[in-house]
Formats: C-alpha cells, sequence, structure tokens
C-alpha cells in the first residue's frame, strides 16, 4: 500500500499565504512518485482568480477592498471563486503511475475520490456532464455551473477545482462549500447579471443541518484513502518550509501586478 503525505492546517491563513503553500508543495515535488493532500481554510473573505482571468471584468474591485475581503491570483486555471466557510483542498503529485498522464483523467478520477468522502457524510454525489456554452465563454463564477466531471448533488454544484500541470507533476485544489455565501459571491461579482440563479449548493444544505469542519474534513480522508487504496501520512511545515513559503508569499501573491494583470507566471 503506497503512503501519500497529508497536510491538515491547524490555523486559517490569508489567502497570498494559502496560495503560496500550495505552490511551495506542487513546486518540492521530486523526480519520485509524490503526492501530498492538504486541506485548508481561511481566515478571511477571499476572491481567487484563475489563472488567466481578467481582474477588471471578473471582479468589483471596489467593494472587495471596502469590505475586507482579499483578492488572490490562483497559479490554476478555471474561474471567481469566493473562499471563506469552505473546505478547501489541494492535491500535487508527481505520481505518473496512480494518476493519468492527462488533466481530464486525473481530474476525474480525484473527483471520484471527493464522491466517496461525500458518502461517507451521507450524500450522494454524481460526475457532472457538460455546462452550457455561455458557462464556458462567459465570465461567470465557477459555481455557477458545474463543469464537466465537477461534482453535484440533486444537479447544483457542490465542489469547484481546477488543475495546473508541469511535465509529470500536477498541483489541483478545490472548493467545497460548508455554508451558503452565494449573497457575498454576487456582490463581489461583475457578471452576476448573465445568471439569475447559481446551481450551487453547500454541504450543510445537501444534509439539512450545520456541519462540523473537521468531521467533514475527516470523511474526505477516509474516501480519498479508501477509493485511491493508499494510507496517510502525517506532514508538518519546518521552519525552512515556512521560510520558503514566505518569500514566495512575497515575490508573487503579495505582488498586484501578478494579483491584478498576472504579469508573470510562476517559473518551475
Amino acid at each position: 500500500m503506497k503512503s501519500w503525505d497529508l497536510l491538515i492546517d491547524p490555523d486559517p491563513r490569508r489567502g497570498a499565504a494559502n496560495m503560496a503553500v500550495d505552490e511551495y508543495l506542487f513546486s518540492s515535488l521530486g523526480k519520485e512518485p509524490q503526492t501530498i493532500v492538504r486541506f485548508y481554510s481561511w481566515s478571511r473573505p477571499t476572491a481567487s482568480l484563475g489563472y488567466s482571468q481578467p481582474a477588471e471584468k471578473i471582479l468589483d474591485l471596489d467593494y472587495c477592498r471596502s469590505n475586507g475581503i482579499d483578492v488572490v491570483r490562483r497559479m490554476t486555471g478555471g474561474k471567481l471563486v469566493l473562499h471563506w466557510r469552505e473546505i478547501t483542498y489541494s492535491i500535487a503529485s508527481s505520481d505518473t503511475e496512480r494518476f493519468s498522464p492527462t488533466l481530464a483523467e486525473s481530474y476525474r478520477m480525484i473527483s471520484a475520490a471527493i464522491i466517496c468522502g461525500l458518502e461517507k457524510m451521507g450524500l450522494r454525489a454524481r460526475l457532472a456532464g457538460p455546462p452550457p456554452s455561455s458557462y464556458l465563454k462567459g465570465n461567470m463564477p465557477c459555481f455557477a455551473y458545474p463543469a464537466r466531471d465537477e461534482i453535484e448533488i440533486d444537479r447544483r454544484k457542490i465542489v469547484g477545482s481546477a488543475q495546473k500541470r508541469v511535465a509529470g507533476r500536477f498541483l489541483q485544489h478545490g472548493s467545497i462549500p460548508l455554508q451558503d455565501d452565494e449573497g457575498l459571491l454576487r456582490r463581489i461579482s461583475l457578471a452576476q447579471d448573465e445568471e439569475s440563479e447559481m446551481r450551487r449548493i453547500s454541504i450543510s444544505e445537501a444534509l439539512g443541518r450545520e456541519v462540523d469542519r473537521e468531521w467533514a474534513v475527516e470523511c474526505l480522508v477516509k474516501g480519498m484513502a479508501e477509493h485511491f487504496g493508499v494510507r496517510f501520512e502525517p506532514l508538518t511545515l519546518g521552519a525552512a518550509a515556512e521560510d520558503a513559503i514566505r518569500r514566495i508569499q512575497e515575490r508573487r501573491y503579495e505582488d498586484e501586478a501578478w494579483t491584478l494583470g498576472r504579469s508573470d507566471g510562476p517559473e518551475y
């Protein structure tokens, strides 16, 4: 049985720090097969833009600045996501034997593992089919529609994910809402007039009760371990790793040229 590293952040982080940790984990992968799974949370509401999204067409930046909402740009693609009352996961891997070399197939494999975790919560989820072309071509937020092979419950999206691949390595991270924050998402999005009703659902709404975050993460961890047939080994970040993360954070994710304009992409 293979061992994967598991990092469950003990404390919430600001948006720039969370993105820096994910990039650090991805860049730390060596030639030997390795997979790192991380679960984390946010210390304040944060809007994240996909790698190629134009901030001025997506976000109400004035509203974000006036209301204490952080803005970050992900190294992965995808659409606008509001991170707040949610579980966020990331998977960084260089294991080409376990995961398909194609983005679509590895994405589908991870979605199936997350569905297994949702089932342990008592939820019946499934992979979504293709969304309408208006969603693919437009600037609607990530949770406006389920994309192909994302996860839905009763035709409403419950997990939104995005992936970046470089050679034999990839980083995938995603958002799993614990509670409904659609009102705030609508206020920060400039594309809200494109769709009158977002097709999204939270874990709490799907279960009809408030959900404890630690319990939900435990279910997801068990589901992933079972689906992939692996065991998890706890991972902690030492002082050297935190120093490297701070350098990435300062160099890229706290730089407005990156956040608002994507001046330069990550180099690996």
